[in-house]
């Protein structure tokens, strides 16, 4: 399951130097506005300890974890959404992302020019937001046109899309993203909405660069229920470039990158599945509530359709075991079917026929 992770926010204020630090790649990074401008992808693997505590018992050749893509967008500006900045280009980037990651300053220093002049990140999240509503406004407005005279003949498709669109845009010209909105939606008009790809309903997260561990200002009431986390870009970036074993000596046991992996991750409603043998230990990502044989499908697709039925165990049973024979014997291994909802760190075998 491939998950793309968009990270976007103004000019300057730490995106090139985050991805660097999570992916240790190499980008341009610049004190000046589009420093980058084809995106920049690269895959970051999500820290899981059951992953690692698996391979060592099951002394797996191999150690797999799950994934997810970031992909390094350059800064917006005002004004993007009419092509300001190359802003259309940079949109188009987000469209096709699965979740953004907004990053926003907060550090002061003369030595970083802020394109705005003075530092205010609520100022800044307004100002992409302001971005991303309006681009989104005028795509809704276009599909209205567009369907306008279907609904008038009586298409009763044209008319929901219609009644759709209605809503949409009557929410975003309130200056809202859709992402904080309940829109109660049916099956096909969340069809409907799931085509458009807008930008503003896409989850978020918002990414505070601070010299400071905490915030020191308010986020509006309508963003306070937007998780975010606050981190250091540039000592990140350091921590980074250091050994597991220099890390181990200063201490550091879970870095803020770290974090921001696991809450994009959880902020996507993503779940891990474990298999293990000598062969490998892997960690396989599937949406919450997903079935078992969907969940076999991530594997390999003829999995899905072979599905006979699944040998589950929580992970912290079988490492307390010791081994997969040792669960089986004290009875622990459980046989489930077609109806399993599978469970986050739940280690599976599936048995799969022709």
């Amino acid at each position: 399951m491939s998950i793309q992770i968009g990270i976007v926010g103004l000019p300057n204020v730490g995106k090139s130097t985050l991805f660097k630090a999570l992916t240790k790649k190499e980008v341009l990074i610049e004190n000046y506005p589009f420093a980058t401008i084809d995106p920049n992808v690269g895959v970051v693997a999500v820290p899981d300890e059951r992953v690692d505590k698996l391979s060592i018992m099951s002394n797996s050749e191999k150690t797999i974890y799950s994934t997810i893509e970031f992909v390094d967008i350059a800064g917006l500006v005002k004004g993007a959404h009419q092509g300001e900045g190359l802003g259309n280009q940079f949109l188009s980037h987000i469209r096709e992302v699965d979740a953004i990651v907004q990053v926003v300053r907060v550090f002061e220093t003369d030595k970083v020019h802020h394109v705005e002049a003075k530092v205010d990140p609520v100022r800044d999240i307004e100002t992409i937001n302001f971005e991303l509503i309006m681009a989104d406004l005028n795509l809704v407005e276009k599909r209205i046109q567009a369907v306008e005279g279907k609904a008038r003949s009586g298409d009763k498709e044209a008319q929901e899309r219609l009644e759709l669109y209605q809503k949409l845009k009557n929410i975003l010209e309130q200056e809202t993203i859709l992402y904080q909105a309940d829109l109660h939606l049916g099956e096909k008009q969340a069809q409907y909405l799931k085509e458009l790809n807008l930008l503003t309903i896409k989850p978020m997260i918002f990414l505070f660069n601070s010299f400071e561990e905490d915030i020191s200002f308010s986020l509006p009431q309508n963003l306070q229920n937007i998780p975010y986390v606050v981190l250091n870009i540039k000592d990140e970036l350091d921590l980074s470039l250091l050994t597991d074993e220099e890390r181990k000596e200063l201490g550091v046991q879970e870095s803020g990158l770290d974090r921001l992996i696991v809450k994009s991750y959880e902020t996507l409603d993503l779940i891990s599945f474990l298999t293990t043998g000598e062969k490998e230990t892997r960690a396989w990502t599937v949406k919450r509530n997903t079935k078992a044989p969907q969940a076999a499908g991530v594997i390999h697709s003829d999995f899905e359709k072979g599905f006979i039925r699944a040998e589950v165990i929580s992970w912290r049973e079988l490492l307390d075991c010791g081994s997969w024979s040792a669960a089986r014997d004290k009875g622990l291994v459980r046989v489930e079917g077609r109806d399993y909802v599978v469970q986050d760190g739940d280690v599976i075998y599936f048995r799969i026929g022709n």
